[in-house]
């Protein structure tokens, strides 16, 4: 009898909290709701009071105005996520293998240096970067901001490689030593291959850091031809505050790559960010 009032005490318990947990999650999504309903609601009616909760008469034209005007702004922003995926792993997936498994000298003060450097804001980076780029000639181009929005994701990066690669099993690359393969090899056959939930959680972040960045691309673009999907959006408020079934459908479809990536990767974000590949 004990046992079944706790079941049901239990039971209730759990009742309440998933009901609370679906109100927080209502309320988080709401102004994700809210902005699609904006951007589906005619022009006329966006003056009315209160507003429809519901986009009566939607219409798509501000998807048809976006698809015509910011197609190029979003080109770009994917070619600079895609340059920051790429230039972060070809950096951070090889120096989280040697602060992992070979240890090298001053590896536990690059760590500590790695930490630091996540914590320094990102404006005095942006300003360190356009003094820089004066004398290089990267102001406004594309491989300039992809070489600043990698230096926020390759800190992260050579941590989580390092965290997730410190459990793989040193039988494992001992095995493959003993059958000829060098340093090299053992990470490209080895390490690689058993990395995939950390590969996909850094590539993910660092395309996520690219694609949301706005103080870089503000800062070192200087009028460029190639711009970004954020100031993008931000000219275009600037340009059409009064269309705001537009801007709105410049923010959704904006929103669309980091939200189809997030699902498709969660099971794997969780696996890296835990550095749970092998159990000891």
């Amino acid at each position: 009898m004990t046992s079944d009032v706790r079941h049901n005490a239990k039971k209730r318990r759990s009742w309440w909290l998933t009901a609370l947990g679906a109100v927080f999650t209502a309320l988080m999504l709401f102004p994700v709701y809210w902005m699609i309903n904006v951007s589906l609601t005619q022009a006329s009616n966006m003056r009315k009071s209160p507003p429809n909760l519901i986009p009566v008469d939607g219409t798509l034209d501000g998807y048809t105005v976006v698809l015509r005007q910011q197609l190029p702004y979003l080109g770009t922003s994917l070619l600079i996520g895609v340059g920051t995926v790429a230039l972060t792993l070809l950096l951070a997936a090889p120096a989280g293998y040697s602060l992992a498994k070979l240890r090298p000298r001053g590896g536990g003060v690059l760590s500590f240096l790695l930490l630091i450097a996540q914590m320094i804001p990102a404006i005095v980076m942006a300003f360190g970067f356009y003094a820089i780029y004066i004398k290089l000639g990267l102001l406004g181009s594309v491989w300039g901001l992809i070489l600043a929005d990698s230096t926020i994701a390759v800190p992260f990066g050579v941590l989580i490689f390092t965290a997730f690669m410190s459990r793989i099993p040193d039988e494992l690359l001992q095995a493959a030593r003993i059958d000829g393969a060098g340093t090299l090899r053992t990470f490209a056959s080895i390490v690689l291959p058993v990395s995939r939930n950390a590969i996909v959680t850094v590539s993910l972040f660092a395309f996520l850091w690219a694609w949301s960045d706005f103080l870089f691309a503000n800062t070192l673009d200087s009028g460029g031809s190639l711009q970004p999907i954020t100031l993008g959006i931000y000219a275009y408020i600037g340009n059409n505050n009064q269309q705001w079934n537009a801007i709105m459908a410049t923010a959704v479809v904006a929103s669309v790559p980091a939200a189809v990536l997030l699902v498709l990767a969660q099971r794997y974000v969780a696996a890296g960010v835990t550095a749970g590949a092998v159990k000891d």
